[in-house]
């Protein structure tokens, strides 16, 4: 079947006690036993639910994954991809991350033992030369939140592999209708389904697709352990996002075009980062790696006065936190996205003070430009 019938069909079919079309919304917490020692697969709901089980089919199958578990939050659920490693390990991430997950690994898992060490992915001589004797995981968001850098799936799947490195990528910037990593070599996919898997920002979720069954098998036990997994409310939310998916990226990568040619074309812009304007370093390998550029853009307006003016004059655009909304949603990554992140690393990075990030939305094209063009003639 193809993209959009699986996302349709796959985990969300009829009913069968009722015929109904869609799947009722299990919202209970436990679940009576026939006998002793035997169930009708469910016991209580922090273990499992219905609900659960069919989002968790509906994204393994669009990843292209063996496994899927989801989580309460996408940070639940690299946490818990996290938690597969042992006190020593040491992981090699994406040097311009989001910045919940700095926090997360240099606040909190650093007390546990382990190790990360935050790398260019896009260049496999800086990723061999931050290897140690412990490396156990690359983990890889592309493109980068918010500096938009895009790694080589393939090559770094294949530098993983030869080393016995799990690759875990971070596919929520662009989810698998326009990027598919396991196809490319990826381990464990991860995402914050907060995002476009959901599309209408009223529910957080995550989760982790997965090829190998020993690591399902861990991230299973995780999940029900620590007590993240998705409730049923969330996960039905969840589920009826997904169904409209494709034709929303579809809507999501026309405009993000657009938009990004426009911002380019503005002088009081100082730059635009977007895999799909010629002028991006990765341009024909995003080209070569994804199936469309997405709705992501990053660009510069020079200082953080600027960008404050820009950003409390747009009506249209919400100034919010998230992304991947069918509304627009526009961001000042160093304040607010990525704040957990020292001055000093976010200038490292390319997170200038200048930079703000918008998550282009569904709405009429010629809208958002026209209120991107009033706040623009605030400057």
């Amino acid at each position: 079947m193809g993209f959009s019938t699986d996302a349709i069909h796959v985990g969300q079919e009829p009913d069968p006690c009722t015929g109904a079309v869609v799947a009722p919304i299990y919202q209970t917490s436990t679940y009576v036993l026939e006998a002793m020692d035997k169930s009708k697969g469910y016991d209580y709901a922090r273990t499992s639910h219905p609900n659960r089980k069919a989002l968790e089919r509906t994204v393994a199958k669009l990843e292209g994954g063996s496994f899927a578990y989801v989580f309460t939050s996408g940070m639940a659920a690299i946490d818990s991809v996290f938690r597969l490693l042992r006190p020593g390990d040491h992981t090699i991430i994406s040097q311009a991350v989001y910045g919940g997950v700095f926090r997360l690994t240099t606040k909190l898992l650093v007390d546990f033992g382990l190790q990360f060490d935050f790398v260019d992915t896009s260049d496999l001589d800086k990723v061999e030369k931050a290897l140690k004797p412990k490396t156990k995981m690359i983990y890889v968001e592309t493109p980068t939140n918010p500096t938009m850098i895009v790694t080589d799936l393939d090559a770094i799947s294949r530098f993983a592999h030869d080393r016995n490195l799990r690759l875990v990528v971070d596919n929520t910037f662009l989810s698998p209708y326009l990027q598919r990593p396991i196809e490319l070599g990826a381990d464990i996919i991860v995402h914050s389904m907060t995002k476009y898997l959901n599309g209408h920002s009223d529910c957080t979720s995550g989760a982790v697709v997965l090829t190998r069954s020993d690591d399902a098998e861990k991230i299973f036990f995780i999940q029900r352990s620590a007590g993240a997994g998705l409730a049923p409310m969330d996960c039905f939310l969840t589920s009826r996002g997904i169904k409209t998916l494709a034709v929303r990226m579809q809507r999501h990568n026309a405009n993000g075009m657009i938009v990004a040619e426009y911002l380019a074309s503005q002088p009081k812009v100082k730059r635009v980062i977007y895999p799909g304007l010629p002028s991006h370093p990765q341009h024909q390998l995003a080209k070569r790696q994804q199936h469309g550029f997405g709705a992501m853009i990053s660009f510069d307006l020079g200082s953080l006065d600027t960008a404050r003016t820009f950003l409390n004059h747009v009506r249209l655009c919400s100034l919010a936190e998230s992304l991947g909304g069918v509304e627009t949603l526009i961001s000042h990554p160093a304040l607010m996205t990525h704040a957990s992140i020292p001055p000093e690393v976010r200038q490292q990075v390319g997170i200038t003070d200048g930079m703000v990030r918008i998550s282009v939305g569904i709405e009429d094209v010629e809208d958002i430009i026209a209120d991107l063009d009033q706040a623009l003639g605030n400057i």
